[in-house]
């Protein structure tokens, strides 16, 4: 899942995008409200961490020209960061479109919880564990099993495993798993992407699993169980 962090502080902007980057998110950081609006016309975000206090467009008509005019990839999810800690504060925050509020200083333990929230609701999934035929994926403990055995996997492989499990069935292109599973940096001339495709189809298929990664030529991937693949 692909997360944009908005903030005019560049050290919390760093130590929450390399906090998230742990998690394994794909993460870029925007240094104010006008680089995130330019940001998320080009980049298809799941999530924005958006402060409101910023010195050229506030955090409130970011979320606003959002709400009121979408990107084509889809209107992200926004948790709003900031140290407006009234309740009139919080209220105008998510009247304006923001999903939710969590106020500074946080824990990070708290921020992290409220992402996978936020990217479990956008998935339709409301347990923090997901479940695809014999595979099992905690995103809170970052932890997969397949028929009950554990399988390690990469941060990236997680993200990957991660995306696919919410989206099971569907027929993935390399170019959508690079938009949500990758940052900005990633090459999209690069075979990236069916590399970590065939670790991670690898691993699955070692552990005995009936659950796999189709390969759907012309067009992507898709994540099957079992008959249907």
């Amino acid at each position: 899942m692909r997360i944009l962090v908005v903030d005019d502080e560049a050290d919390l902007a760093d130590a929450v995008a390399a906090g998230l980057r742990r998690e394994g998110y794909a993460v870029d950081v925007a240094n104010g409200g006008e680089d995130a609006l330019d940001r998320v016309q080009w980049g298809a975000y799941d999530l924005l961490c958006l402060d409101l206090t910023m010195p050229d467009v506030d955090g409130l008509d970011v979320c606003r020209s959002l709400r009121e005019s979408p990107p084509e990839s889809g209107s992200p999810r926004i948790l709003m960061l900031t140290a407006r800690d009234t309740v009139d504060d919080r209220i105008l925050g998510l009247d304006s479109g923001a999903d939710d509020y969590l106020v500074k200083p946080f824990a990070f333990g708290e921020l992290s919880a409220r992402v996978r929230v936020l990217l479990r609701r956008d998935g339709q999934h409301d347990s923090a564990v997901l479940a695809v035929g014999d595979v099992r994926l905690d995103t809170a403990r970052h932890e997969v099993e397949v028929g009950g055995h554990r399988v390690d996997c990469t941060p990236k492989e997680f993200a990957l495993l991660r995306y696919f499990m919410m989206h099971a069935g569907d027929v993935l292109s390399q170019e959508r798993l690079l938009e949500h599973v990758w940052d900005e940096n990633a090459d999209p001339f690069t075979n990236t992407v069916r590399v970590t495709v065939g670790t991670l189809r690898r691993k699955l298929r070692d552990a005995g699993g009936e659950t796999a990664i189709d390969t759907v030529i012309g067009s992507g991937y898709r994540l099957v169980h079992g008959d249907e693949s």
